[in-house]
């Protein structure tokens, strides 16, 4: 059974809760990482994605609850609690409950979520024969519209991607920009000072 971190706590599964005025379900409000590791205890990609996931709350205004080392205890407790050795987990910091307003100042407090998920690599037989992927109508968002180097919570352009490779029976989606440019770094925003 699944073991999930919510706000300083473990639950099981089927325990762990998350309010329906969360901000980050009402608006994918909140940022993510993922942070996969094999042979544990290594979790080398996850000291070299800090800094963007401490970019991508500041780029929001979104202060992480916890300090780095505070993170970096619950997240291989997490690790520990789920007995892994080869794994994926996902670190959530939402802005918190509040109403149903869009305003973040009427959110009290973030709050955050570490998940496990099972790894699993590509198969043999995907291996042998290769992904097929299909060209979808769905665009990425353009750097104007919202901030691509921010990993928030808010990845419904992907959803819809996925959704049109199922419906085309493929493995993966391909989705293509906008008539923008890419920039290695984005613009800041106001929260980047």
């Amino acid at each position: 059974m699944l073991r999930i971190y919510v706000d300083g706590e473990f639950f099981d599964q089927a325990n762990a809760k998350v309010s329906v005025f969360d901000h980050g379900l009402l608006y994918g409000d909140g940022v993510f990482e993922g942070i996969r590791f094999y042979d544990w205890p290594r979790l080398s990609s996850w000291k070299s994605t800090w800094s963007g996931f401490e970019e991508s709350a500041r780029s929001i205004c979104l202060d992480i609850p916890l300090s780095r080392q505070e993170m970096d205890e619950a997240l291989l407790e997490t690790i520990r609690q789920n007995d892994l050795r080869d794994g994926y987990v996902r670190l959530i910091v939402t802005r918190g409950v509040g109403n149903l307003g869009l305003n973040p100042a009427q959110c009290k407090r973030p709050e955050h979520h570490h998940h496990r998920h099972d790894h699993r690599a590509l198969s043999g037989g995907t291996l042998r024969r290769g992904l097929t992927v299909v060209t979808v109508p769905t665009r990425r968002m353009g750097a104007a519209t919202l901030n691509p180097a921010i990993k928030s919570l808010n990845y419904l352009n992907n959803v819809l991607a996925r959704i049109e490779a199922n419906l085309s029976n493929a493995d993966e989606a391909l989705m293509l920009r906008r008539r923008w440019q890419y920039r290695a770094s984005a613009p800041p925003t106001m929260c980047s000072s």
